[in-house]
Order: structure tokens, then sequence, then C-alpha cells
């Protein structure tokens, strides 16, 4: 028990300091902090995170890897769309491990062993995965931008899903929550984002389901609600009071719409929102 805990303990300092370094930076629900110790899943027959009945495993990473969009503490934050800015949907922010994975280990894999191959691939995972998750796919194209053969890339993916550090249906389901909840994105770009990254069409709507319709409209009045926020909408019939409404509700509803809302959805919500400014 001594040595859980220590996993334990070594795994939440670890993403203590992940989120003081990048507040977007997403929290797996078995690294959430706000959960009390105890709850991180485990294999069956295991006694702890990674372990096997023989100890400890040795493909689990120092430390953990964080799931997208969370804050100190588990909950997401929401941006200010007031900000010009705003607009711009964000990539996953690169981490400064994957910045500074510059090891090139392409010019002497010739003169390793399989086995030499196999442990250099898995690093460069393990590293990967400590910065935040990542898909199969992204982790393989990394491997194969250094030249591990395709058996290698193979055999370290499968192992790393075995142990359950690479997951790509958990991380469509986080991803969908934690860019939902933090840009307020609908179903098409978040679907257009997990594609990119590899993450298979069954987990992809899977991970979608979470978003009812009311998540979506809620999301989109949210946007119109903050982007209007301290700006008059004009109210009289005249030709340029109607004109600048025009203007505003093309410009709001290509705001949604490069956020992955529906043109009627947007439409609907951008009018009523006006409609309801201009009445006040």
């Amino acid at each position: 028990m001594g040595d859980q805990q220590q996993t334990i303990n070594a795994l939440r300092e670890a993403l203590t300091r992940i989120e003081e370094r990048d507040p977007d930076a997403p929290v797996p629900d078995f690294l959430d902090v706000s959960k009390p110790a105890g709850e991180f899943p485990q294999d069956a027959g295991s006694e702890g995170p990674g372990s096997t009945a023989e100890g400890v495993d040795s493909d689990a990473p120092a430390a953990g890897a964080a799931a997208v969009g969370s804050t100190p503490g588990g909950g997401f934050a929401r941006e200010d769309v007031s900000d010009p800015s705003a607009d711009r949907v964000d990539s996953e922010p690169s981490s400064p491990e994957d910045q500074d994975d510059t090891e090139d280990v392409s010019g002497d894999l010739e003169s390793l062993s399989p086995e030499q191959q196999y442990e250099k691939a898995r690093t460069v995972v393990l590293r990967k995965l400590t910065g935040s998750p990542k898909t199969r796919q992204q982790l393989a194209t990394a491997l194969t931008e250094k030249e591990f053969s395709s058996e290698i890339i193979t055999r370290v993916l499968d192992r790393m899903e075995e142990v359950h550090l690479i997951n790509d249906a958990e991380f469509a389901r986080t991803w969908v929550r934690g860019r939902h909840e933090i840009k307020n994105l609908g179903k098409s770009a978040l679907r257009r984002e997990l594609r990119e990254k590899g993450v298979s069409e069954p987990d992809t709507e899977q991970a979608l389901e979470q978003l009812s319709d009311e998540d979506e409209l809620a999301a989109a009045r949210e946007l119109v609600e903050r982007k209007l926020r301290d700006k008059p909408v004009p109210a009289g019939s005249g030709p340029e009071e109607r004109a600048e409404r025009d203007k505003i509700t093309r410009r709001l509803v290509s705001m949604l719409a490069r956020r992955g809302h529906a043109p009627g959805t947007a439409f609907q919500i951008v009018r009523e929102v006006l409609d309801e400014r201009a009445s006040a």
C-alpha cells in the first residue's frame, strides 16, 4: 500500500505542475484531483494503477496524462467571447513535452536490437502522454516520423492500449466535454476535430451523444449574448437600423458557424437574442 500511495501522490503532484503550466490542459476522470484518493481505475485483478500481479507495470508513466479543458480542481473554464480573439477556435495547445521532444532516434535505430528499438519507442510515447492525452493515430504518426518500423509501432501502441494509457473512446468523450464547455463548440466542429485526430467514427458519435440539442442551443445563445455584451442594438424600423441589425446578424451567424453550429440554429438564436435586446 505504501508504494501504491507514493505512485498516487506522484501522479497528483505531476498533474498539479501541468495545470499550473497550462490551465487549458485536460483532466481525465482517473486523474481528477477533486476526487478522493482510491477512485483510480484498476485492471481486473490488479492492486493499483498500472500494476500487475507481479508488481507495478513498467509501462505506467511517472507523470499522468492530463485531459483537455480543465482548471485546477477539475472544473472547466469559460472564455470571454467579448474578446475579438475569442472567435478563433484554437487547436489543442501544445505542451512543453511535445515542443521539447526533439531527440533524434532515427539515426541509430538500425544498430539496435528489436527490444532496444521497442524501449526507445516506448519512451517517446510515454513522454508525449505525460504532456497531454493522445490518440493512437497521433502517437503512431509521431513514431513514424522518427522512422520506427511498423512492427515496433504496433507492438508499443498495442501495449499502451492494454495498460489503458491509450483509449480513443475516453479521449473523445473528454475532448467533447472540454471543447464544448470551454469553446462552446457545436457537434460539427467537434466531429471534425476528432476526425483530424484519428478517432474512429463510432467512438466520435458515441462521444457526441453527450451533447443534447438543448446543450447546443444553450452554448450558441451564450456565445451570442456574450458577444453582444455592452453593445447597443438598434431598435428602430428605419432603413439604417435594419441595415445595422442585418450586419450584426451576419457577423454573429458567421461566428456560430465557425464554432460548428448549424445555420438554422444560428439564425434562430441570433434573431431571438437581437429581438430581446431591441425590445428591452
